[in-house]
This record gives C-alpha cells, structure tokens and sequence, in this order.
C-alpha cells in the first residue's frame, strides 16, 4: 500500500477530531471574545488565508494549471463553505453541542451516497453493514432531540442546512482533488467563503472585531489549518463513502466536549451509538470480496 494512502484514513480520522472541536470555539469566540457566530466563521477563514496562499503556491510550482472551469468549481464550493459556516455556527448557539455537530455531519450519509453514485453500483454486503450500523448509531445518538424545546429546534434545522451546505463544499473539493494539489484546493476555497462571511456579518449587525483573539486564533488553526488541511488531503485518496462515514466521529468527540465543558450529560443510548459508529468505520475499511476473473476459454 502506497505511504499517502496508508496514512489517509488517520489523517481524516484526526481531521475530524479537530473539527469537532469548532463548535467550542465558536461558543467562546461569542462568550470570551464578544463576535457573532457568523463573523467568527470570517476570521476561522480570512487569518488562516495568508498562511493557506503561501503554502500553496510553493505545492503549485512546477505544476500544469488545472484548468479555469476546476478553480471556478473549487470558487463555487468555496460560497456553499460559507453559507454552511454561517448557518452551522447560528446553528450551534441554538442546541446542544452533540446535535450541532450531528445534524451539521448529515452530509455523512449524503456525501455516501455521492461516492456510490460515482461507482455506479450498490455497496457490497460489508459496505451495507456498515451504512446499517452507522445508521442505527446516528439515530440513537440523537437521544432526546425530538423533545427539545423550540429555540433548540431552530437550532437543529440550521445545523442540517448546514450540512446540505457542506455537502456541496465535499463534491466540489472531491472533483478538485483529482486533479490538484491539496493546499491550492483549500486555499482558493477559504479565500472565496471568507467575503461573503463578512457580508453577510456586516449586514446581520454583528460585533466583528474581536475582543479577545484567543478562541478566533485557535478556531482558525484548528478547525481550518488542521482540520481542513488533513481532511481535503485525505479526499485526495480515499473514497467519498470512507470518507463520509468518518465525519460521524465528529459527534462523538464533540458530545465529549459538551460533557466535559458545559455538562451536556450522555446517556447509555449515546454511548451505544458511539460504540456501533467506530464499528461501522472498521467495517468500511475492510476489503471489498471480489469474485475471481474467469479463463478466457470460460
């Protein structure tokens, strides 16, 4: 097995623990900073552009030019980046941690079902067990979603936009992936979000400068430097379904962080369900059974 792939599959596995982290952050970047939800999606992507636009073009150097209509496509994602930014992170001060990562992460089992279509086939048994018990995992980590109040409901349905948004976001960066580099990728994304972000900030009425550059900082580094960076480099070499069965262990650490932060207690239905989601990610990394080629003379 090839060094890049064997390391793709933990590279996105960290990615997503560091992703899941963002919720916090933009929490603190409300609480501890004093910015709105939005305008700490600006500053997750504009402070980390710089660093992204030099690291970039030294991984561009000496490359062919993929071509406008790619770059056009990774802009386009870029915009549906920033409108899941901006719906997520209203999203997350309506509702739980756990739920704002969960619902956000439906584009799991689309970004799924996107790989398949690409394949042009049904998944084999083993990938069927696995969607099965990913399934079954998510619904019991939802817990009591269905008897939250109104205003975390509110909350709930921006976090699933979001991850309509997202899914978007992964289809063009998959495309993108074929046939450029990582960082390129992830630059030109982060640059095209992080203009309408702040738009969209100004117009909502948002405190945008930040009193406290802690949370931004680290909101930036982790869910975008760290986060994205691992993640749009390991969509370079693994499969969509992989790859979006892995965002659901994003609801696992961020329901942790709940825990642990704000006492958003876990009951034993979400620990089941954690347990069945690592077993789904397991069983999508087994190899696939393929029949034999007949001789020629059969």
């Amino acid at each position: 097995m090839p060094r890049s792939l064997s390391f793709a599959f933990p590279a996105v596995l960290l990615a997503n623990l560091f992703l899941a982290a963002g919720p916090w952050l933009v929490r603190l970047s409300q609480s501890e900073a004093g910015i709105g939800p939005v305008a700490a999606g600006f500053w997750r992507l504009a402070l980390a552009i710089p660093f992204l636009a030099f690291v970039a073009w030294r991984q561009s150097r000496g490359r062919a030019h993929p071509g406008w209509p790619i770059v056009l496509a990774v802009i386009v994602g870029g915009l549906f980046f920033a409108a899941d930014l901006a719906a997520w992170h209203e999203g997350i001060l309506r509702t739980k941690l756990a739920n704002a990562t969960l619902f956000g992460n439906f584009a799991s089992f689309l970004f799924a079902i996107y790989g398949f279509m690409l394949l042009r086939r049904l998944p084999g048994v083993t990938q069927s067990g696995a969607l099965l018990l990913a399934a079954i995992g998510t619904f019991l980590l939802l817990g009591e979603s269905f008897r939250l109040s109104p205003q975390q409901l509110t909350g709930d349905l921006l976090a699933i936009l979001a991850g309509l948004f997202y899914t978007f976001y992964l289809i063009a960066v998959d495309r993108a992936r074929r046939v450029m580099a990582p960082w390129p990728v992830l630059a030109v994304a982060t640059a095209a979000g992080a203009v309408p972000l702040l738009v969209f900030a100004l117009a909502l009425g948002e405190t945008v400068m930040p009193g406290d550059w802690t949370p931004v900082i680290a909101l930036s580094v982790s869910s975008q430097l760290i986060g994205q960076g691992l993640l749009v480099y390991a969509m370079g070499h693994l499969s969509p379904v992989v790859v979006g069965l892995c965002f659901l262990t994003q609801p696992i650490a961020s329901a942790a962080i709940g825990w642990v932060v704000y006492d958003e207690r876990l009951s034993a239905g979400d620990g089941i369900g954690a347990l069945l989601i690592c077993a789904a990610l397991v069983l999508i990394r087994l190899p696939t059974r393929t029949r034999p080629a007949l001789p020629p003379e059969v």
